[in-house]
Order: structure tokens, then sequence, then C-alpha cells
């Protein structure tokens, strides 16, 4: 998404060439291999830890920290391990979505008319709103200190990271 709106603010007159189909069935695929991989390495390892404080876990999905509260193991550090893995997974996109902005901002504000740059704008912030959503709730989830978990605050974040970034996709496109 960030390099579509890169392309289309950026370097409109190339953006049949750079955004041609086999170009996006290439981003889609490398999206959907590394969420397949990530999901694969997390499943794997999630059913070889032995739980030893029963099996219900206080959400309403199986969440990895929430799996690992009922982990009695040392398989709790190869856990946080591939949570380090997916970190850097992100953070790799995150990076480039940064990237990405940061040149399309710098596009923009090139543009000499008020109504131009106010159409490029209202073009990408809502993508941009939604990424910081996801982003800073995954981090909030994942990067919290214990002391500050609860069932509650667990599921508000859970709900904010899962359900509301896809539920607001349709209204950015």
């Amino acid at each position: 998404m960030a390099y579509d709106r890169y392309v289309a603010i950026c370097r409109p007159l190339h953006y049949g060439t750079l955004m041609h189909s086999r170009a996006c069935v290439k981003m889609a695929a490398a999206a959907w291999a590394s969420g397949f991989l990530n999901a694969l390495l997390h499943t794997g390892n999630t059913f070889s830890i032995p739980l030893c404080q029963g099996n219900t876990v206080d959400q309403f999905f199986c969440e990895v920290p929430q799996i690992l509260k009922l982990s009695c193991s040392d398989a709790y550090l190869r856990e946080v391990g591939l949570l380090v893995v997916s970190a850097c997974l992100m953070f790799g996109c995150f990076i480039f979505i940064v990237l990405s902005y940061v040149q399309i901002f710098t596009a923009v504000l090139r543009i000499p008319s008020e109504q131009g740059q106010h159409k490029a704008f209202s073009m990408c912030l809502p993508h941009l709103a939604v990424v910081c959503l996801f982003v800073s709730t995954v981090i909030f989830a994942y990067l919290k200190p214990p002391s500050l978990s609860s069932p509650a605050l667990d599921l508000l974040v859970a709900v904010l990271y899962s359900v509301v970034p896809p539920t607001l996709n349709p209204l950015i496109y």
C-alpha cells in the first residue's frame, strides 16, 4: 500500500509500468509468504510448548503472550526468540513504510497548489493512520511490562490491533 501511494504520487507518469499486474502479484506473494512463514513458526512452536496451568486462555482467540502465560518449560525462550524474529520482520516492513512516506511527503510539499497538496495528503493519511494504530498497539501488546497486564487491557489491545485495522481497510480504499 505504501509503495502504491509512493508510485502514484512521486512517479505518476511511471505508474502503469511500475505497478503492473506482475509487480502486484510479487508484492502480494511476498507479504503472504512472510506472513505464512511467521504463522507457521509460531504455530509449530506453540504446539510444542507443554502447558502446566490448564489450557484456558483469557482472550477471545489464542494469542502468543496469553499462551506463554500457561507454559511451564524452557520453550518460553524459544517463543521469545520467535517474537524477536517477528519483531525484526515487522521492523523491516515499518522502515519500508516510513521511507516511502518520507519520500511521499517530500514530493507532496513540493506541489505548488494547496488543492493538490490536500488531495495527495487525503489519499495517504488514512493509510498512515491505520498503520500507526496497528504498529503502536502491537508494540504495546508485546512489549509492555507484565506489571501493566490485566485481562481487560489485554483484550482491548488485542481487539485494537486485530479487528480495527481490517475493519477500516474498506474505508481507506
